[in-house]
């Protein structure tokens, strides 16, 4: 499991940050925990949980936990 954290990040930033954790973590890895914060994170939040904008073939789904500042990618082995 990898822990990511965007905060004080522009969704461009994030997002390309973002994709470099995913491209290299280790293919055992099954999954990253994305920290984007809650109140002031929306456009990032929104980047993070939009299959549209944050496209990775390693994805396998998101998991939404209790925490709204916080997103779990799934990843295929």
């Amino acid at each position: 499991m990898i822990t990511v954290d965007l905060h004080g990040m522009i969704v461009v930033q994030a997002k390309k940050h973002l994709e470099k954790v995913i491209k290299e973590a280790p293919q055992e890895t099954k999954e990253i925990i994305v920290i984007h914060g809650h109140h002031h994170g929306d456009a990032i939040r929104a980047m993070v949980r939009d299959p549209n904008q944050l496209r990775s073939h390693r994805i396998a789904r998101r998991k939404y936990t209790q925490n709204q500042g916080e997103t779990i990618l799934v990843l295929n082995a």
